[in-house]
């Protein structure tokens, strides 16, 4: 897997949401999609849906309402194949982090004033690999992602990318986080991804 072999820094658009559009304060499924552009190469991105999980063996399958956009890590929930293992995707927010309230204009606010660090790690067993450090911060030169939405069937790596034959599970489990899209407006921003990383 070169993007996560060889040192490297790639430029990365993100948007955040709550999965149900439940208002806040209260607890809500909340949603992390991410694209790594030129992942693969030029023209070839790769993106990734995650959403607030456990980081258990069992917990991290399940989605976790959460009232905070930093309280523990976002999850694909469904397995990934990576090189030739299978296991989950997490984002652990990095250790120290502030809570940030789950509100889009909180999460904008937050990176505005600080760059949000996030370890990309790879989950099999019991255990977590480190992959990535992703570091989210507010560039409003870079528009957000129009008329395509983000689709880890349509954007993946021949090395990295979800179980085939549980595509309609992970669609119907990311289906929250898609409509929660139009019920707040998504907060903007150009993460950078950098691998390798420390342990969450």
């Amino acid at each position: 897997m070169p993007w996560l072999d060889v040192p490297a820094s790639y430029a990365v658009t993100a948007r955040w949401s709550r999965g149900a559009g439940l208002p806040h304060p209260l607890p809500d499924g909340l949603g992390l999609a991410l694209r790594v552009e030129e992942a693969g190469g030029p023209g070839h991105p790769l993106d990734l849906l995650l959403t607030t999980g456990g980081r258990g063996r069992w917990t991290r399958h399940l989605p976790l309402p959460r009232a905070s956009a930093t309280a523990g890590p976002y999850s694909t929930l469904l397995p990934y194949v990576v090189g030739r293992r299978r296991g989950v995707v997490a984002a652990f927010p990095a250790p120290g982090t502030a809570r940030i309230p789950a509100r889009a204009a909180s999460v904008r606010a937050a990176v505005v004033r600080r760059p949000v660090a996030f370890q990309l790690c790879f989950g099999t067993g019991g255990s977590w690999r480190a992959l990535a450090r992703l570091t989210l911060h507010e560039d409003t030169s870079r528009p957000l992602l129009n008329g395509e939405g983000f689709d880890p069937y349509l954007h993946y790596l021949p090395d990295f990318h979800p179980v085939d034959r549980l595509r309609s599970l992970r669609l119907a489990a990311y289906a929250g986080s898609r409509a929660g899209r139009h019920a707040e407006p998504p907060s903007r921003g150009k993460p950078g991804a950098e691998g390798p990383a420390g342990h969450p």
